[in-house]
């Protein structure tokens, strides 16, 4: 029963007209509280506030923001009518299925909450060999961009898709009437079912033809293939098959050829019973491959050529005359070695043109290089410069009646996009089949909104032997439609898309059944290898030995960010910090040191920590870009500058992501090096760089490091020494300090991350992972710049000050004194600036989960503790941002949110509307203002791999706990496990003798630890 009593605070209260009563209603407190006087300019003491004032003030203030941190949004939730039977809540699906864009490609398993796509995840069955990389594990936030096409267009306007195909279906009965031409332009495809479609449309429509487009091309490379080979596709070298590997201009850990090499590599890579593969490498740019390299040797792609034929010369025995180069001593200690390694040996190279990739192949087949002999088949790349040159012809004069596109964007990816443009006009129907409405597609009569490859079914033949399937992840979120069905609906095919790819299945399976193979995501039904081959190689060494450099040679390049651009309207990549410069929201004109200072140009940090550069134009026969920022970069090739593709563009992307210059504007003839003037502008352009400390300057226990020779030969203690410390005035290995009383860590799970520092290649795949699995949110350029990038996971970039890191560490011990050039103050100060050609170095940085953790100590809300499984914890509604443990954090690896970053148009990101934050993990919170946030290891799936196993009524696999970066490395370089399970690879791996600690000697006992770097000198 309640009551209907009524209380008085006070007699006034009873009077109803009291103004006093009113006051005291609506005001906290009854005397105004006189801030304007204690926190205007002049000294506190000065100030007439009292000490009880000022405290009310402050209570309050801090009051208030704890309630408005609690106060939470009210979200309504909707239950099931009929509850689906294969969705349980709370509980993830995973789907197998296969990612191909045309440019980026891999075997994945897609994880769903609630119908929901929110994370990536590497396919690791047999057959699925393409990891992703950080595009491919982004692209799950591309799936939720609001600005996607939602609707099919004609002129501009809103249609239905029966007004598209009929109008569709009307041209091309006209063309075939008037035998006009129709041409399908789209991007490689790689699908046996739609490959299938195309040619019954051909057949249906005489005048048809098909024109494949890579937007990066690798036609050089396939005319020389199918010179040798006989068909159009790509040779898939196995790395691992190689002891000493010659790269010239091959970035093979990037993007070339389509990528995917680095699992192979690093398998060579790990010292292994003494042994380790040999890396060499010629290039203009600093790449991901030239940062891994044993020897790396900066050059002009004309000195490229020369080096390749003065190879060819010692491998084959041929005389081709060549021209003198600055690093023929290198190049011929590169052949010589090569030569010796005979079958273990493998040469690649990056260079567009027909000739070079016929020495390839004429190099490693005298080799009898089992890389080549073992590699399969890649139909990844199919682009035809040729035909499309043609096809541009064509539209300039008239002569397409029909153009249908797909997968393409030509007013972008072309260097003459305009000129592509202005064509549209003349070709009678114009349709694009895109996602978003991107530059063609405005253009195009018809704009037909595609469904994303989480929505859509397909197949795809990527390596001969092996069949992927595509299936859809989510129903599809808008009124899209696949180019496939189109084309059945204009081949007059009855039924789905799904139908008749299952149909034509059957000679692809091998000894799966279909059922299986959707399970799997991928069959194998053949053999690999590659018979021998022969062209005019003589030829061609004679044709590629005359060429000459002619001014300064620009090398245009994909980023590993951005890749093509077809994803620039992604937050999480464009925020990702290139591996190489640390650079975000932005592409620039790379150039050597020496350049930069005879054409005037710099770098400078600010007094905010924010990175400034200066600006160029560059020029190619009347093509101009104006204003393109410059970073100077140690290791590019003097004579040479480097600009990445991807960015610049307009259409179709939120005014953030509006960043950069259109470097495909310079890519005449789809020529990736060109001549180029160079000329310096006035102003400055505002960087977000992550990393402006570019040297390790001889800090030996950050990075360990030694040569393969001293590690066979030398006993542990010498290349991988113990810290010592002064206990009792006596030196004592830091491992036996403790100022902390220890707890028993070998009852139930103790969780440790081994992160190999031979095989990390500084991809950034576990960064977009961790992004995704964590909620990391995205804080766009202005906040980057001030340093407030909320990256859990950073991988640092180290370059040597001289020439190598050992001769680093012989200077640093050789300082005499404080001052002077010789001593510690100016010898430090030299350190700061990297080689000309330095080494490189990358490390993973993230919460080190200290067991002895200092940021624990000073938080005094305990909003930070330890947990019994090893792992440093935060709870976050208790923290109040006091950021001492920021403070106190010697691997600095703390994030602290300065704003609410989620539902917040200062930062107008994926968090910032309902089809963004479809991403969301619900596994993880997202957290608010005034917070700390870092790595938890991924608590979450630890978590629930316990569960799991316990509610099936088992052990933990031995290898089971994953974190997100330790699952996307596709390299093994990080591996993640309990290392109270003895027989986890995590426990093996700590007992290494590489194993050592960063910063060791301060006593926080991290539970990630390192492998000391070994280089084959």
């Amino acid at each position: 029963m309640s009551s209907n009593k009524k209380y008085w605070k006070s007699v006034e209260e009873l009077n109803e007209n009291s103004s006093i009563v009113e006051t005291l209603r609506n005001n906290e407190f009854v005397e105004e509280i006189p801030t304007d006087e204690f926190l205007a300019d002049g000294s506190l003491s000065s100030s007439s506030t009292t000490r009880r004032d000022f405290l009310k003030y402050v209570g309050f203030t801090t009051a208030a923001a704890t309630l408005a941190a609690c106060e939470g949004p009210v979200h309504k939730s909707i239950p099931y009518v009929v509850q689906p039977d294969t969705i349980i809540p709370g509980v993830a699906d995973y789907y197998a299925t296969t990612m191909f864009d045309g440019f980026d490609f891999a075997n994945l398993l897609i994880k769903t909450r609630e119908g929901r796509p929110i994370k990536v995840e590497n396919n690791r069955l047999a057959g699925a060999k393409f990891a992703a990389n950080a595009r491919v594990h982004a692209s799950v936030l591309s799936l939720y961009d609001s600005l996607r096409l939602q609707n099919p267009k004609i002129d501009g306007k809103n249609a239905s898709w029966s007004d598209v195909d009929a109008q569709v279906k009307a041209s091309l009965a006209e063309a075939k009437a008037s035998g006009k031409q129709v041409v399908l332009l789209t991007n490689t495809l790689a699908s046996p079912s739609t490959e299938r479609l195309v040619a019954d449309f051909i057949a249906k429509n005489p005048t048809a033809k098909h024109v494949i487009y890579d937007s990066v091309s690798e036609s050089a490379a396939l005319d020389a293939f199918e010179a040798v080979y006989g068909e159009r596709a790509l040779a898939d070298y196995d790395f691992s098959k190689a002891n000493t590997i010659v790269s010239i201009g091959a970035d093979f850990l990037g993007d070339w050829q389509g990528g995917g090499y680095d699992s192979s590599y690093a398998k060579g890579r790990v010292p292994q019973n003494g042994q380790m593969s040999k890396h060499f490498q010629f290039e203009a740019n600093m790449t991901l491959s030239g940062a891994a390299a044993d020897k790396r040797v900066a050059m002009t792609v004309a000195d490229q050529k020369q080096a390749l034929v003065k190879i060819y010369n010692v491998i084959t025995g041929a005389s081709v005359g060549t021209n003198k180069t600055a690093a023929d001593a290198e190049i011929a200690k590169a052949a010589e070695q090569l030569k010796q390694a005979g079958s273990k040996g493998l040469l690649v190279c990056g260079i567009q043109d027909k000739n070079a990739q016929l020495l390839v192949f004429a190099i490693n087949q005298v080799l009898k290089s089992e890389a080549l002999a073992t590699a399969g088949v890649r139909y990844t790349r199919k682009g035809n410069d040729a035909q499309v040159a043609q096809l541009i012809k064509d539209m300039t004069a008239g002569n397409v009646h029909t153009l249908i596109m797909s997968g393409v964007n030509p007013v972008y990816t072309l260097a003459n996009g305009e000129a592509f443009g202005a064509a549209l006009g003349k070709v009678k129907l114009s349709v694009s089949f895109t996602q978003r409405e991107d530059e063609t597609a405005a253009k195009s009569k018809i704009a037909a909104a595609a469904p994303h490859y989480l929505e859509s079914w397909n197949d795809h033949v990527l390596t001969k032997g092996t069949y992927s399937l595509t299936q859809p992840t989510i129903r599809p979120l808008f009124n899209t439609k696949q180019f496939q069905e189109a084309l059945m609906s204009w081949n007059g095919v009855s039924g789905n898309y799904y139908d008749y790819l299952r149909a034509g299945s059957a000679g692809f399976l091998g000894n799966a059944s279909w059922n299986q193979t959707l399970h799997d995501g991928v069959a194998v039904y053949g053999g690999a290898g590659l018979a021998g081959g022969t062209a005019d190689y003589a030829g061609a060494a004679n044709a590629l030995a005359s060429s000459k450099s002619n001014g300064v040679e620009l090398v245009l390049y994909t980023k590993t960010g951005m890749g093509d651009g077809q994803q620039a309207n992604n937050p999480w990549l464009q925020e990702f910090p290139d591996p190489i410069t640390r650079v975000s929201w932005d592409n620039y004109v790379t150039i050597s040191q020496a350049d930069a200072k005879e054409w005037k140009l710099e770098n400078r940090l600010v007094a905010n920590g924010g990175l400034n550069g200066s600006y160029v134009t560059l020029a190619i026969n009347g093509a101009e870009l104006k204003n393109v920022p410059v970073i100077v970069q140690p290791g590019q090739a003097k004579g040479t500058v480097g600009l990445a593709f991807g960015y610049g563009r307009k259409a179709a992307l939120k005014e953030e992501m509006q960043v950069g210059v259109n470097a495909y504007a310079l890519y005449k003839d789809f020529n990736n090096v060109q001549s180029v003037t160079v000329t310096p502008e006035s102003g400055e352009h505002e960087f977000a760089c992550v990393q402006s400390h570019k040297t390790l300057m001889g800090r030996g226990d950050i990075v360990k490091e030694t040569t393969l020779e001293v590690f066979k030969t030398k006993d542990a203690e010498i290349w991988n020494p113990v810290p010592m410390v002064s206990l009792d005035h006596k030196e004592t290995e830091a491992t036996k300090v403790d100022l902390w009383e220890s707890f028993d860590r070998s009852i139930g799970h103790h969780f440790n991350l081994s992160i190999d520092l031979n095989s990390c290649t500084g991809c950034g795949a576990c960064v977009i992972a961790c992004h995704a699995e964590n909620n990391v949110p995205v804080v766009g350029k202005s906040e980057v710049r001030r340093s407030r990038d909320m990256h859990w996971l950073r991988i640092d970039r180290y370059y040597s000050s001289e020439e190598t890191f050992a001769q680093d560490v012989e200077k640093k011990e050789g300082f005499d004194g404080l001052f002077g050039d010789k001593g510690s103050l100016g010898g430090f100060g030299q350190m700061e600036n990297p080689s000309d050609n330095p080494q490189v170095v990358f490390q993973p940085i993230m919460c080190q989960h200290c067991n002895h953790a200092p940021c624990e100590t000073v938080c005094p809300v305990a909003a930070t503790s330890h947990g019994r499984q090893g792992q440093n914890q935060m709870a976050y509604n208790r923290c109040v941002g006091t950021r001492y443990c920021a403070n106190n954090c010697p691997y600095k690896v703390r994030r602290f949110n300065w704003f609410l970053y989620n539902n917040n148009s200062e930062f107008d990101f994926h968090m910032n509307d309902d089809l963004g934050r479809m991403v969301v993990n619900p596994d993880v919170n997202v957290r608010s203002r005034g917070v700390m946030e870092k790595c938890s290891m991924c608590i979450q799936k630890t978590q629930l791999t316990i569960l799991t196993a316990k509610r099936e009524g088992r052990p933990v696999d031995v290898n089971e706990f994953e974190t997100a970066c330790s699952a996307a490395c596709s390299t093994g370089s990080m591996v993640f496990g309990d290392v109270n399970n003895k027989e986890s690879d995590v426990a093996k791996l700590a007992e290494s003798n590489r194993m050592y600690h960063l910063l060791e000697h301060v006593g926080t006992k991290p539970n990630v630890f390192y492998h000391v770097k070994v280089r084959n000198n």
